[in-house]
């Protein structure tokens, strides 16, 4: 079984570079797809970190990107998109997203009121749909709608290297030990990611590896685990919190009994240490209750 956390190269045309969101290790993977010297950024997370990434991908051999694709509109998705292109020393950054992201993009103010963020506008981005193609240098990647997140998340099929691009639609598996679900505010909707799910599942035999956003490459049987798991772990992990909630609201309350019964090893997200993992209880049952199932 393979799990890829390690930064660097991990096929023949893709490297995994940590995002590092809230300076952190392994908390959001940036990615670089490259072919005959031509190259896709798959995401920006924070503007605090750009210069770091920048390093990075200098010192892999992978600098600049001429491409920045959002897989969608969260702002750790997006909030260093404008200060990684002006470090690209002036080469030409073509910015890329699902057309449903382009309102958000442009007015990110809602989107960061759901998370206290504060990322800026992105202007300038070339809208995709279903089916296109992003060519890179003859290296073909497809574009997927994978709705559910959000109502603008897009994943990215590489056929060649039989990996598939996921963004947070299908899980957070920040390691063995530790997952999160995707119910995220404001426009999670739950059909949509039931059917992306199952459209994940009929990718199976095309593909032999999951790229996650949080966190790192899926590969072989862990791929698998992943496609086996993901639509029970998504109504268990909803149906508790709902529960939770209505037995005590207080976050440190619900982070608690989700350690508890889900994520007991996690050395993450730990009892003596548990402000991160109330963050995102916190920000799940925002999203719970965005789509209704929560008052």
């Amino acid at each position: 079984m393979v799990f890829i956390h390690s930064e660097g190269k991990f096929n023949d045309n893709t490297y995994l570079v940590d995002g590092l969101l809230f300076k952190l290790k392994g908390s959001i993977s940036i990615y670089i797809i490259e072919n005959d010297g031509f190259r896709m950024m798959i995401d920006t997370s924070t503007s605090g970190v750009s210069k770091t990434i920048i390093k990075k991908l200098q010192d892999f051999g992978i600098f600049p990107v001429q491409k920045i694709l959002f897989t969608h509109s969260h702002w750790d998705h997006i909030q260093g998109a404008e200060r990684l292109k002006k470090l690209m020393n002036g080469t030409g950054v073509e910015f890329l997203a699902s057309e449903k992201a382009l309102e958000y993009l442009k007015h990110p103010e809602k989107m960061n009121s759901y998370f206290d963020a504060t990322a800026k506008p992105v202007v300038d981005v070339k809208p995709l749909k279903e089916g296109d193609i992003i060519d890179l240098n003859g290296l073909k990647i497809e574009v997927l709608n994978f709705f559910g997140h959000t109502m603008d998340s897009i994943a990215l099929l590489d056929s060649k290297n039989k990996n598939i691009f996921v963004g947070d639609t299908i899980i957070d598996r920040l390691d063995r030990e530790t997952f999160l679900p995707t119910f995220m505010p404001p426009d999670f909707h739950e059909k949509e990611v039931i059917k992306t799910f199952q459209r994940l599942k009929d990718l199976r035999s095309q593909i032999n590896s999951i790229s996650l956003s949080h966190f790192g490459v899926w590969e072989g049987k862990e791929c698998d685990t992943i496609m086996n798991e993901m639509e029970d772990l998504h109504f268990q992990t909803k149906d508790s919190l709902i529960q939770w909630r209505d037995e005590n609201p207080s976050m440190n309350y619900i982070a608690s009994r989700y350690r508890e019964k889900f994520i007991p090893n996690s050395k993450i997200f730990t009892k003596q240490h548990l402000g991160g993992l109330e963050l995102q209880m916190e920000w799940l049952t925002r999203g719970l209750r965005c789509a209704s199932f929560i008052s």
